[in-house]
């Protein structure tokens, strides 16, 4: 096969299954045999497979206009996009700059961040701050923020520039001391930003929850005193919910939970087009906006791409923020929550839940593979996280779907560890 898979090592795993359909929850093979989609394909595809209103959207559009340079043009796709938005966005987000991904996203942010400052005058701010095991994207900037300890970058570390990594105070079903831990970690970090807070330009973080570290939960006690701290010493503040974003947590945004505390940007990605196209968007104040603006081409966001704000895809953006903010959809989403937090999982340690997340972890790596191979077997697809087994379905998939999936973990981990 000439087809190179991503985080794959092509030497040790099976050949690629072809999928030729989907529909709803499910994925369809070439022999017609189904999988249910219980982490939305990477976390992008929100209301199923193949969903008929985002794709009559996409139909509808691409009869008019395919694209057109994101310049001295714009189109009303793009501006239904940004008012959509507005409406659940904090009001002093209002500054939104189109990409194509979540790392595009996240290097958007990290290049405004960095230049708020220098267009200032103000050239020492070049360190960046980011919690422990995060990961915002495989961009060069996207890998430095995620730290020269990432799992997934390692082989890339001496080209990162300088970052300064802030530990994470987990926290799941059972667990102890947290408060003092989290208060060691502001303490620490304190201590540490009063002697060089002044060269720090921006903390970046996923908020609340740390995707491919393992869904790694925090509290938002934690955040509000963590944005707190670092805006003492002038530091910006970055919301990476490319992942997050969307209802994922069980609000719009993970930042939701926070109580008057937002960030100065956001970065916004995979279920932004409800898992059909690529679209992304970092969003930032007009204090961050005004910086920029300058009689001098150079103090300008010299950052761009050839498919900026893709009508087609702004097209899909657009419907699925239609369906996502619809009663039915909204309820579709509690109940998911309701079946997360009331199915019990046997033999597993850490449990959290997060709105349509779900995640525990098993004793080692290698039963968290035998997991998910028996349950392939019965037609359900999971991707372990190291020893995490997680769940993140689309919006629609049925409780009893969802149900049986638990059914069928507690039987598998039944067999596996008895």
């Amino acid at each position: 096969m000439t087809i190179w898979r991503p985080f794959t090592q092509e030497k040790v795993v099976p050949s690629a299954i072809k999928i030729t359909k989907g529909d709803g929850l499910y994925l369809y093979d070439e022999r017609g045999r189904k999988y249910a989609d219980l982490i939305s394909s990477w976390w992008v595809n929100l209301h199923g497979h193949a969903n008929k209103e985002i794709a009559a959207a996409i139909s509808e559009q691409a009869k008019t206009l395919e694209h057109v340079i994101f310049t001295a043009f714009c189109h009303q796709p793009a501006e239904t996009v940004v008012q959509n938005l507005q409406t659940v966005l904090p009001k002093n987000l209002d500054k939104f700059f189109f990409s194509d991904n979540g790392s595009t996203a996240v290097e958007v942010a990290l290049k405004m961040a960095y230049q708020f400052f220098t267009n200032q005058g103000i050239t020492k701010r070049k360190i960046y701050l980011h919690l422990e095991g995060s990961y915002h994207g495989d961009t060069y900037g996207a890998m430095s923020v995620s730290g020269k300890n990432s799992m997934y970058h390692f082989h890339f570390s001496d080209f990162f520039f300088d970052t300064i990594s802030v530990a994470v105070p987990e926290y799941y079903d059972g667990v102890e001391n947290l408060e003092e831990k989290e208060d060691k970690i502001i303490f620490d970090l304190e201590n540490q930003l009063e002697q060089m807070g002044d060269t720090v330009c921006a903390l970046i973080v996923e908020p609340l929850l740390q995707g491919a570290r393992g869904m790694v939960e925090y509290r938002p006690e934690f955040l509000e005193k963590l944005v707190k701290t670092v805006r003492k010493f002038g530091i910006l503040v970055i919301f990476d919910e490319v992942m997050t974003g969307f209802y994922r947590t069980g609000r719009f945004f993970a930042m939701d939970y926070l109580s008057k505390m937002t960030p100065d940007i956001i970065c916004l990605s995979k279920g932004l087009t409800g898992g059909f196209l690529p679209l992304s968007l970092t969003v930032a104040t007009s204090r961050i906006y005004n910086a920029f603006l300058s009689d001098d081409f150079n103090d300008a966001l010299i950052h761009g791409h050839s498919y900026t704000a893709n009508p087609i895809a702004c097209a899909a953006a657009c419907k699925s923020f239609e369906i996502l903010t619809r009663k039915e959809t909204l309820e579709n989403i509690r109940k998911i929550e309701d079946i997360h937090r009331t199915n019990e999982v046997f033999g597993t340690q850490k449990r959290r839940t997060l709105g349509t997340v779900s995640a525990f972890d098993l004793p080692s790596s290698e039963v968290a593979n035998q997991l998910a191979t028996k349950l392939f077997e019965k037609g359900i697809f999971v991707r372990p996280l190291g020893k995490t087994i997680y769940l993140i379905p689309p919006y629609c998939i049925l409780p009893d779907e969802l149900r049986n999936v638990y059914f069928e973990i507690n039987s598998a981990l039944r067999e596996i560890l008895r």
